[in-house]
């Protein structure tokens, strides 16, 4: 009985260290995640900036922050059809709270699950 009260003790500390495991490992895909989103905005948006008449895009109305997708009126041309997500479904804000996007410059932040920290895309022009 003392045996098997031991190896249920040994199943439940290796099945605590993997869950754990596969929670940080998660949290880890979904920053790479918020990292290749936002560069791949970033792109699209440098390319809106050097096609669209050296300037940049601006989010669709002025209530809004966010990016549906990025297209060139003249010329016509679809640069980025849709803009990705954040894994949670919540689309990449433009700008922050003091700074809104403009014809001139942008800003996209998101915050990392494992560090806390902001990590963010700006204009390179």
């Amino acid at each position: 009985m003392l045996e098997l009260l031991v190896v249920i003790g040994i199943i439940a500390v290796l099945a605590v260290i993997g869950i754990s495991s596969y929670s940080t490992a998660q949290k880890k895909s979904r920053d790479a995640k918020r990292r290749s989103d936002l560069k791949t905005i970033q792109t699209a948006l440098e390319q809106y900036y050097s096609i669209c008449g050296f300037r940049y895009p601006t989010p669709a109305g002025a209530a809004t922050k966010y990016f549906s997708s990025i297209y060139c009126p003249t010329p016509t041309q679809g640069i980025m059809p849709t803009v990705p997500v954040d894994p949670y479904t919540t689309p990449y804000p433009c700008g922050t709270n003091t700074t809104s996007c403009t014809e001139n410059n942008y800003i996209i932040c998101t915050t990392l699950e494992t560090s806390g920290q902001e990590f963010c895309v700006q204009n390179q022009q």
